[in-house]
C-alpha cells in the first residue's frame, strides 16, 4: 500500500526549516555562478580574440574570481565630498538585492518525496510568479537611477537617465513579448508553465516538446533581445558607455560597492537565462534530472550573451531608442493580436 503523501504546510517547524534550507543553497549556487561568470566570460572572450585570459591565479585562472574578491573587499573605499552620502551607500544594495530575490520563483525541477513529505525544488510557487519577476526587475532601475545622482557627477548622473529611459522603453516591450505565452498557457505561475510544455506538440510535429520557443519563436527573440538591453549588456550597455561617460553611473564608486553593480549584472544575466529557459525552453525537462537540465540551458544563454558582447559592437543612443519603440513595441504587440486569433480559431 502506497503511503500517504503530506504537505510541508503541515508541518510548520519542518516547513521553515526546508524554507531556510532552500534559500541558502539557492543563494549559494547563484554567489558561485556569478563568481564564476566573471572568470567564464574572460576566458570564452580571451579565446574568441585569439588571447589566454586568466592564467596566473590557479590552474587556468580558476581561483581568479577568490583573487579579485579579496583585492576588492579589502582595496580602499573612497566616497566623494560632494557626493550625498546615504543614497550613495545604498545604491549598490538597491541593485543588487532585486536580482538575487528574483530567484525564489523559479523552477528548478520537479517535486520531490523526502519521508513522505512534497519538498518542492522551488523557494516558492507564486501563482502571479511572473508578474514578482517583472516587479523585482522593474526594482533595480532605482539603485541605478540613484547611484547617478548621488555621485555628485555629471557622467554618472547621465548614465543614470539613460539607464531609467532604456528600462521604460525596453521593459514594455519584454513585459508585451511573453504575454503571448500566458494566452497558450493560461497561468502566470511558472512552475505551471513548465509542466505544460511537457506535454508533446500536436500533428506531425509531436515528437517535439510543447516548448514555447517552437509555437512562439518570435515572442522568443524579442524577449532574448529587449533583455539584453533590460540589463544593460552589450550592444545595449549605453548607461555605462566607458568611450562617452568614463564608466557612467558607477564612475565614482570603487572597492565592494563598484563589486556589487557587476554582481548585480552577473546575477541578472542569471535570472534572465532562467526566465528564458522557464517560458520557452522547457524549464528542467530533459534527458537528465530537472535541475542539470535548467543548469545547462542557463549556462548556455549566458555563454550566448557572452558571445554577443564579444561579436557586435554597442549601437547609438538614438538608434537604440528607435529599436525599442519603432521595432520591437509593435512587433510584441502583432504577436499579440496573432496569438489571440489563433487562440480563439483553434477552440
Amino acid at each position: 500500500m502506497t503511503p500517504e503523501l503530506l504537505s510541508l504546510s503541515n508541518n510548520w517547524p519542518l516547513f521553515l526549516g526546508t524554507m531556510v534550507v532552500k534559500i541558502l543553497v539557492v543563494f549559494v549556487i547563484v554567489i558561485l555562478m556569478v563568481a564564476y561568470a566573471t572568470w567564464l566570460e574572460r576566458k570564452l572572450i580571451g579565446h574568441m580574440q585569439t588571447r589566454l585570459g586568466p592564467m596566473r591565479t590557479g590552474w587556468h585562472g580558476l581561483l581568479q574570481p577568490i583573487a579579485d574578491g579579496l583585492k576588492l573587499f579589502f582595496k580602499e573605499d573612497i566616497i566623494p565630498a560632494q557626493a550625498s552620502k546615504v543614497p550613495f551607500m545604498l545604491a549598490p544594495m538597491m541593485i543588487c538585492i532585486p536580482a538575487f530575490i528574483t530567484m525564489a520563483v523559479v523552477p528548478f525541477g520537479p517535486d520531490l518525496v523526502i519521508n513522505n513529505y512534497i519538498v518542492p525544488q522551488q523557494i516558492t510557487d507564486l501563482n502571479i510568479g511572473i508578474l514578482y519577476v517583472l516587479a523585482m526587475a522593474g526594482l533595480g532601475i532605482y539603485g541605478i537611477v540613484l547611484a547617478g545622482w548621488a555621485s555628485n557627477c555629471k557622467y554618472s548622473l547621465l548614465g543614470g537617465i539613460r539607464s531609467s529611459a532604456q528600462m521604460i522603453s525596453y521593459e514594455l516591450a519584454a513585459a508585451l513579448s511573453i504575454i503571448s505565452v500566458f494566452m497558450l498557457s493560461e497561468t502566470l505561475s511558472l512552475r505551471k508553465i513548465v509542466e505544460l510544455q511537457m506535454e508533446p506538440l500536436w500533428g506531425v510535429f509531436s515528437f517535439l516538446p510543447n516548448w514555447y520557443v517552437f509555437t512562439q519563436p518570435l515572442a522568443f527573440v524579442l524577449f532574448v533581445v529587449t533583455s539584453l538591453a533590460e540589463i544593460n549588456r552589450t550592444p545595449f550597455d549605453l548607461p555605462e558607455a566607458e568611450s562617452e561617460l568614463v564608466s557612467g553611473f558607477c564612475t565614482e564608486y570603487s572597492s565592494m560597492k563598484y563589486a556589487l553593480f557587476f554582481m548585480a549584472e552577473y546575477a541578472n544575466m542569471i535570472v534572465i537565462s532562467a526566465l528564458i529557459a522557464t517560458l520557452f525552453l522547457g524549464g528542467w525537462s530533459g534527458p537528465f534530472p530537472g535541475f542539470i537540465n535548467i543548469l545547462i540551458k542557463v549556462v548556455g544563454f549566458v555563454m550566448f550573451f557572452m558571445w554577443i558582447r564579444a561579436t557586435y559592437p554597442r549601437v547609438r543612443y538614438d538608434q537604440l531608442m528607435f529599436m525599442g519603440w519603432k521595432v520591437f513595441l509593435p512587433l510584441a504587440l502583432a504577436n499579440i493580436v496573432v496569438t489571440g486569433l489563433v487562440v480563439v480559431l483553434l477552440q
